[in-house]
């Protein structure tokens, strides 16, 4: 696990927004803009363009009209623009797919981009550029539903973790926490470039899939409201986990599925990993805190269901199993195995 990033390597600073093709664009409205409370920066007949209250950026999240619902690209920013035209050339070295967006080209607001499949066969767009948008922070009268006030990280469905950290450490991220077996076998890992516990992690299993997006609200008890929210409205339907404090990164959380059944974690109270000695946190496979520090049980689906992902051309991706089954390691907070 002391995969040294590459030297050709693009500048990511972080996770910055997340495309997913909804069925229905009126109910995924309903559910991301009215009820958990993500603000419209932009919208036409076909997509939505949401960010949190915090985000000076044009969007974290863009909900477009599809056939399917899937991932449709999960995008990092870079440091400099030329850091795209590193994108492009480190994966073409890599021989992966490889597609240059001209501005204007792509996602509306983002500059020039690079998007690519990845090793893993994920869909990821590199950009520099993007519009601007409306501080919104002090905007308490826009705040409502979960007061969404950023997008926090992607969670990922991978069969060979092992290879997505090496993936990613090539890239420069660190590494906060695993979750690890008896002979450190590593059964999850979570990766970060900004100064937070993830920009994004893996879970063990088949894919490529997108498991969830993370977005970050300010204080614990607001996603206690968004519990309550739906509750009051009887969608309780639409809360999958918790809520619960996590072992791995001590985030306070709630998961729920939108109408095509993205997966979205409600998500605060994590720590800072910037010093340059942060040392990764190793979880041990049997211990039932990590998942959930109370130690709840993690339903099947959690661990079984996420959002297939799509190539460059539009079309669904093949998925591969998982070499390792967390969820088949018997420990109390799963109660499965």
């Amino acid at each position: 696990m002391s995969t040294p990033p590459h030297p050709d390597a693009p500048n990511v600073i972080r996770s910055a927004y997340a495309q997913l093709a909804v069925t229905d664009l009126g109910a995924a409205r309903w559910f991301w803009v009215d009820m958990l409370g993500f603000h419209v920066q932009y919208e036409d007949t076909g997509s939505l363009y949401l960010r949190g209250t915090d985000e000076l950026t044009h969007h974290s999240l863009v909900l477009r009209k599809g056939d399917l619902a899937a991932l449709d690209h999960i995008s990092y920013r870079v440091r400099t623009p030329e850091d795209v035209d590193k994108a492009e050339k480190f994966f073409r070295h890599l021989g992966r797919p490889v597609k240059r967006l001209k501005k204007g080209e792509g996602t509306v607001g983002v500059g020039d981009a690079v998007r690519v499949v990845d090793p893993l066969g994920f869909p990821v767009e590199f950009f520099h550029e993007i519009e601007r948008g409306e501080r919104l922070i002090q905007r308490y009268d826009l705040h409502r539903g979960a007061h969404i006030a950023r997008l926090d990280h992607f969670n990922i469905c991978t069969p060979d973790i092992p290879a997505a950290y090496a993936h990613y450490r090539s890239l420069g991220f660190g590494c906060s926490e695993t979750i690890e077996g008896d002979e450190h076998e590593l059964y999850a890992a979570w990766m970060y470039r900004k100064q937070t516990v993830h920009d994004v992690a893996f879970t063990g299993g088949a894919g490529p899939r997108l498991h969830h997006l993370g977005v970050a609200t300010h204080e614990s008890h607001q996603v206690l409201r968004t519990a309550d929210i739906f509750g009051a409205l009887h969608e309780e339907k639409y809360i999958e986990r918790g809520p619960g404090r996590h072992g791995v990164s001590n985030a306070f959380y709630v998961y729920l599925r939108d109408p095509d059944g993205h997966r979205v974690e409600i998500y605060t109270s994590d720590y800072y990993t910037g010093d340059p000695d942060h040392e990764t946190y190793r979880w041990s496979v049997h211990d039932d805190r990590r998942r959930d520090f109370w130690g709840n049980a993690v339903i099947e689906s959690w661990y079984k269901e996420a959002t297939p992902v799509l190539d460059l051309d539009g079309s669904p991706q093949t998925v591969s199993d998982g070499l390792l089954d967390e969820s088949a390691v018997q420990v109390g907070a799963d109660g499965l195995g």
